[in-house]
């Protein structure tokens, strides 16, 4: 549904497709529509953990991930509008940007978490992690290690 002000494209994006993605693995969270958290900080409120399940193909790569490290999760909010530009969040604040917000709504619908692998089973190809506001089944694009040394800008100060 839209709310007052909000813009959406002329068009799907998904017709306009330009590459192809591979999904290499699924979300199984406790969440589905009408029961996500609104974001990954609400998430880790409620005490739920998830887990990540790899295609068996892809376990192999988790090697040299550790239970305690930062992830970074990618993966692809498949059930999620894709056409808004600008949108009118229900948290307030007015009119906003799509890019300018966090909101699964986007035209190429990719999400990312920052989440804390609490089990790993690299033979299973199974990822314990400690939170997630992904939907279950929500296929997964890429996982990559959180580095502080090049995932926090140089001298970065939070915005007021």
């Amino acid at each position: 549904m839209r709310r007052a002000g909000e813009i959406a494209l002329p068009f799907d994006p998904a017709t306009r497709s330009a590459a192809g993605i591979t999904f290499i693995g699924r979300i199984r969270s406790p969440w589905a529509k009408g029961t996500a958290p609104k974001n990954l900080r609400a998430a880790r409120e409620t005490g739920q953990g998830a887990r990540v399940e790899l295609d068996p193909a892809y376990a192999p790569a988790l090697t040299g991930l550790e239970v305690g490290q930062a992830i970074q999760l990618l993966y692809w909010v498949d059930r999620g509008e894709r056409d808004l530009l600008v949108q009118n969040p229900a948290h307030g604040r007015g009119l906003r940007g799509t890019f300018a917000l966090r909101s699964p709504v986007r035209p190429n619908p990719i999400a990312l978490g920052t989440v804390v692998i609490t089990t790993l089973d690299i033979a299973s190809g199974v990822i314990g992690i400690d939170a997630t506001d992904a939907w279950d089944g929500t296929p997964v694009l890429d996982i990559k290690p959180w580095l502080d040394t090049v995932d926090v800008p140089p001298g970065w100060r939070p915005v007021d």
